[in-house]
């Protein structure tokens, strides 16, 4: 480590090889931070992402790990420690869509769990691990400003019946929000929801005209599609203290589609 890397803060960002999840990693890159990625790609996958940050300036570590496998979730916290002897903020944004949309009705206990264990446990108890290793940092250093960031999405409170085990591991993402965030303020740790909504991705690419579509026809308020950056950069105004004295919000990053309208 080169000498004043120990004091640049580091963010750990779960999911972070594409998508959403490298938007947010570029964005904190690019305001300073160095990055550890968690992801469950091979490396060789990663290459690219990694190169980005590297040329915004960031220090990187490459974790390859399934965060819903307790010795992986150990392997995250130990590689960062050895990468860097400090983490200031996780994003909690790895997470899966069923392999196959089914009605609840029909629905195998098998989607339901793999779903759960990605999108929930998973976070739940990385959370509680990098929690636990950031009370020790501020005994050290009380300067220091940790912080956790949660990335649900607008299934936390829309009804979509075939895939309702994703929404209710996002809507389960709101009151794991609201339990740290309660449990971490006396350490000064806070915590935070960024709820996306319709965000042009790979995965989202696949239904473009269906999305571009309804959103010419008025679903959004703000009539355009969602970036992976729009939610990197309400990353970034957490990050920069700008909400020192909020703690447990959600921050909506998905055109306007929450406000009710007639």
């Amino acid at each position: 480590m080169k000498k004043g890397d120990k004091d640049k803060k580091v963010a750990l960002v779960t999911g972070a090889a594409r998508g959403i999840g490298r938007g947010i990693a570029e964005e904190l890159a690019a305001s300073g931070f160095n990055i550890a990625v968690a992801d469950i790609l091979e490396k060789e996958r990663v290459k690219e992402a990694l190169s980005a940050y590297k040329k915004k300036g960031a220090k990187t570590c490459y974790i390859q790990a399934d965060v819903s496998t307790a010795s992986d979730r150990k392997k995250i916290v130990e590689q960062v420690k050895s990468s860097f002897g400090r983490l200031d903020v996780l994003v909690n944004n790895a997470g899966v869509a069923p392999e196959v949309r089914a009605d609840i009705l029909e629905v195998t206990e098998e989607s339901f769990d793999r779903v759960m264990s990605i999108n929930l446990k998973g976070p739940y108890f990385l959370t509680q691990a990098v929690a636990n290793w950031m009370i020790e940092q501020k005994k050290g250093d009380d300067s220091r400003t940790p912080m956790i960031i949660n990335i649900s999405s607008i299934f936390s409170y829309t009804s979509s019946p075939n895939r309702g085990e994703y929404c209710i591991s996002k809507a389960a993402i709101n009151m794991m929000t609201i339990l740290y965030a309660d449990r971490l303020a006396q350490y000064g740790i806070l915590v935070y929801e960024i709820r996306p909504g319709i965000i042009l991705t790979d995965i989202t690419a696949k239904e473009k005209d269906k999305y571009d579509k309804l959103i010419t026809v008025g679903l959004l308020p703000i009539k355009r599609w969602g970036f992976p950056a729009d939610v990197g950069k309400a990353v970034i105004v957490l990050t920069q203290g700008y909400f020192a004295y909020s703690t447990g919000q959600v921050i909506n990053v998905d055109g306007g589609f929450h406000i009710r309208r007639l």
